[in-house]
């Protein structure tokens, strides 16, 4: 992003996404397929760091941790997210005078106290200023694997992008406002999708840093979507999806599907047929794009072509599932591709049973 505004917490992107499950091995085959590598493990508790590019996954098997209470109630889950900061002590304390509630993370001995307060659905939301090679939190809490690359470049994703998400109906502006009184973020985008029997209305929001989004998405007043069936599988509301960014999304899902994660299938043949009229002189392999079900979207008019090309793959962690996306130049969320996109899962819910048509 290139307007970027005022950054009174010092943002500086996301630093990891924790990850909890009431079963074991779920989450660590998962990851391996999406092309992360365990590199390290904590000092003291049962807590994995898993890395591809500049991406941290922390997987939290502690008993009787926040994380675990977190996926005993959600299943397996995103059960935390993490901020960069210029200066955690700062950042926390700002946000407890702006009404934060403070969350307590307990430290073993010679261990750093992550700062955190409460955020979506209740997960740690934990603000992060050491996060320099040999400086990191990683370096002081957690032993590298010998032998084992530390920053793996897995199937190619390099950062994570955005990650979304769902609540309540009616409650999108209580969460717009948390991070907008927080952090100073901003809306950039607002969708109102309207599917054959169901809708959602989402507000994309970005960080003054540019790289921290999240976009906030509720149920229509329809009712019995996906958010709604998300909010009910999820028991409460939560991340949605976590988008990973490529350079070369063509190799990366090549490499997702040879190591066996399903993805959601495109809309339908038409979709790709109309790709030219919608974007005049894209210059993308539409039969590549086709064969691997990406979707492309963004902008050609006025001489100036601003792409985005962007993939999902099924649900892997209950309701929960991941984006993979490119980035040509455009600064969206796919939003020419969310009706059809919608469309698509909205036929899913169909195909399953969990959506009764005659509410049309």
């Amino acid at each position: 992003m290139t307007d970027c505004f005022d950054n009174p917490m010092g943002l500086m992107g996301f630093e990891f996404v924790e990850f909890a499950s009431p079963q074991p091995n779920v989450l660590e085959p998962l990851f391996e397929k999406v092309g992360f590598t365990l590199v390290a493990s904590h000092r003291s508790k049962d807590v994995l760091l898993y890395r591809q590019g500049d991406i941290n996954f922390i997987v939290n098997r502690e008993p009787g941790s926040a994380a675990a209470y977190f996926a005993a109630e959600h299943g397996p889950s995103a059960c935390g997210l993490a901020f960069r900061v210029r200066d955690s002590h700062q950042a926390y304390k700002r946000a407890l005078e702006l009404g934060a509630q403070s969350i307590d993370i307990p430290a073993g001995p010679m261990e750093l106290r992550l700062p955190a307060i409460r955020g979506i659905g209740g997960a740690p939301l934990y603000l992060i200023d050491r996060f320099e090679d040999g400086k990191s939190i990683y370096d002081i809490d957690f032993t590298f694997l010998p032998e084992v690359d530390r920053n793996p470049s897995g199937h190619g994703f390099k950062i994570v992008d955005h990650l979304t998400h769902n609540v309540y109906r009616g409650r999108i502006s209580y969460w717009a406002n948390f991070y907008e009184k927080l952090f100073n973020f901003r809306e950039i985008r607002y969708f109102d999708i309207k599917g054959e029997y169901t809708g959602l209305t989402s507000k994309a929001m970005t960080a003054p840093d540019g790289k921290i989004r999240i976009p906030l998405s509720e149920e229509s007043k329809r009712g019995g979507g996906q958010i709604e069936e998300f909010l009910m599988q999820f028991n409460g509301e939560g991340i949605q999806h976590i988008a990973l960014l490529t350079d070369d999304i063509f190799d990366a899902v090549d490499r997702l599907q040879m190591a066996g994660i399903p993805v959601m299938t495109a809309p339908n043949d038409v979709y790709y047929e109309m790709l030219e009229e919608r974007l005049p002189g894209h210059g993308e392999n539409v039969a590549n794009l086709q064969s691997r079900g990406i979707l492309l979207d963004g902008a050609t008019r006025d001489g100036s072509k601003r792409l985005l090309l962007q993939i999902f793959s099924q649900p892997l962690l209950g309701p929960v599932f991941f984006e993979f996306i490119q980035r040509k130049g455009d600064e969206g969320f796919g939003e020419g591709n969310f009706k059809a996109l919608f469309e698509s899962m909205e036929r899913d819910q169909i195909r399953r049973g969990a959506l009764e048509t005659q509410k049309a």
